[in-house]
């Protein structure tokens, strides 16, 4: 554990949280980062070790808001690493389990009910933290950032203004239709880690879309390979304003955080990367990447 003294780059809070979406009655949890007044200690989320001020007094401030919206299939405890860092110097970091599309119930993968509601309940997520009594006096109004990794990335795209088209085997009567999606004014800016997005080819699809972006994807990427990021660069209003690379040798699960030593195993593909990749290596550059970009996207 640190010292009691004001540590150089803070805290991170954690709280496990949850919302209800009245109309599917559906309960959805959600772990929040946030910086925090008490040193952290060791801890766990779910099988993972890390330190944490667990229901810790929030410092006090102004502080923007981050959603990380996770992968298909996937979960929000993967991408802890990067809200902890996030938490720790400034940011509320919320990080909801999308409902059905996650790794306990998969069940609406390939749906169009999906795609409905992952940007729906992304709203609901940044509606509940700004009236939590606890840290919506410390959220900065109408400041909110998503980063979203592969169907992430189609959820952010999707909440900024993106228009989606549903395929023929998503609908339930066979028949591709654009999905209705409420846009989120308070959306400033977005992060897309290897982003699946092959719903916005429609001419015009991401017209609308208008904030910065910062866009990496993996050289070695069979899930999202680069054709996924070219839909975004010639589809947004301006170009300009998005910030693009791809990294050398990383692979779709490269954006994860890195697991245990015991969890390394070539039958849990999340576990792995290519070859010669160092993730523990790239994971310092990513979240300092990252930072940097929402910095100045909220200084701005």
């Amino acid at each position: 554990m640190r010292s009691n003294e004001e540590p150089p780059h803070g805290w991170a809070g954690c709280r496990e949280v949850a919302f209800t979406d009245e109309a599917l009655q559906l309960t959805i949890p959600m772990i929040v980062m946030y910086p925090a007044n008490t040193p952290e200690r060791a801890d766990r989320l779910g099988p993972y070790p890390i330190e944490l001020a667990r229901e810790a007094e929030p410092l006090q401030g102004s502080f923007p808001l981050v959603l990380i919206s996770h992968g298909t299939g996937g979960s929000p405890l993967v991408y802890r690493t990067l809200a902890r860092h996030l938490a720790q110097n400034g940011f509320v970091v919320g990080m909801p389990e999308h409902p059905r599309n996650n790794r306990n119930d998969n069940s609406w993968e390939g749906t169009m009910q999906n795609l409905i509601d992952r940007p729906r309940h992304l709203r609901m997520a940044a509606d509940w933290l700004y009236r939590d009594e606890l840290l919506a006096p410390l959220i900065k109004p109408n400041a909110v950032s998503v980063i979203g990794h592969s169907m992430g990335g189609y959820t952010a795209l999707a909440a900024s203004g993106g228009v989606p088209s549903a395929f023929p085997h998503e609908a339930p009567d066979g028949d591709p239709r654009k999905i209705e999606v409420t846009p989120d004014s308070r959306i400033r800016s977005l992060v897309l880690l290897a982003p699946a997005t092959v719903w916005f080819r429609a001419d015009g699809a991401l017209r609308e879309v208008n904030v910065p972006i910062l866009m990496l994807d993996a050289e070695k990427d069979p899930y999202t390979p680069a054709y996924h990021a070219q839909i975004v660069l010639g589809g947004v209003a301006d170009p300009g304003k998005l910030q693009y690379r791809t990294i050398e040798n990383a692979g779709h699960f490269s954006f994860l955080s890195p697991f245990p030593a015991s969890m390394h195993n070539p039958s849990f593909l999340p576990s792995q990367d290519p070859p010669g990749f160092d993730r523990e290596r790239f994971h310092q550059s990513l979240q300092a990447d990252i930072l940097q970009f929402l910095r100045t996207c909220h200084d701005g």
